[in-house]
C-alpha cells in the first residue's frame, strides 16, 4: 500500500519521493521485466522505460485499484514496446527453427527446479514465445488480448504459447535428466 504523503510528493515531483518509490518496488519489478527480457541488461532497459512512466504518469493514477498493481501494468507494457521495437521479422525464425517434440511422464507440477532456473529457461525461449507465455501462463491475459497487444492473429498466440510450453518442459526435462546423469 503506498502512502498518501509519499503519492502526493510523487505527484509533484518530489526526486527524494522518486528515488523512494524506486528503492522500494525496483527488485520486485525488474523480477517481473526479467521474464520478459532475453538478458539482465535488456530487463534494466525495460524498467527503466518503466520508471520512466511511472514518473511521468503518476498524475493518472486515481487510487482505485492497487498501485503496484498499476506499475506492473506499466512494465509489462514497457516490455511489449521493448519486444515489439526489436523484432522486426518476431514470429518467421522462431516457428521454423524449433522442432517440436513429444514430451511423455513430464509433470507441470515437478518441483525439481529453482526460481532462478525456471527464470533462466524462460529467458531462453525465443523472443515471440516467450512474450506470449509471460503474457498467458504468468500474467493470464487471454489469446485475444495478446494477439491485440502484439499485433499478431489470435491462432499465431496460441501457437507460439503451446510451442513456448513444449519447449519449457523440453529445456526442463533435459535439465532433470543431466542431473540425474551428473549427480
Amino acid at each position: 500500500m503506498l502512502d498518501k504523503k509519499l503519492l502526493k510528493k510523487l505527484k509533484r515531483g518530489d526526486p527524494q519521493a522518486q528515488k523512494q518509490l524506486y528503492d522500494t518496488y525496483a527488485p520486485r519489478l525488474y523480477g517481473l521485466a526479467l521474464r520478459y527480457a532475453g538478458s539482465p541488461e535488456e530487463a534494466q532497459d525495460i524498467l527503466q522505460e518503466a520508471f520512466i512512466k511511472i514518473f511521468k504518469y503518476i498524475n493518472t493514477f486515481e487510487q482505485r485499484g492497487s498501485f503496484e498493481g498499476w506499475m506492473k501494468k506499466i512494465v509489462i507494457n514497457a516490455a511489449i514496446a521493448n519486444f515489439h521495437k526489436h523484432e522486426k521479422h518476431r514470429f518467421q525464425s522462431d516457428i521454423t527453427e524449433i522442432n517440436e517434440t513429444g514430451i511423455e511422464n513430464y509433470s507441470d507440477n515437478d518441483p525439481d527446479f529453482t526460481m532462478d532456473e525456471l527464470l533462466e529457461a524462460i529467458q531462453s525461449l525465443p523472443k515471440g514465445y516467450r512474450a506470449v507465455f509471460n503474457l498467458y501462463a504468468i500474467e493470464g491475459y487471454k489469446h485475444k488480448e495478446i494477439s491485440q497487444m502484439l499485433g499478431i492473429d489470435v491462432s499465431t498466440s496460441k501457437s507460439q504459447y503451446h510451442r513456448a510450453r513444449k519447449l519449457l518442459q523440453k529445456k526442463l526435462l533435459d535439465l532433470k535428466n543431466y542431473r540425474a546423469k551428473n549427480g
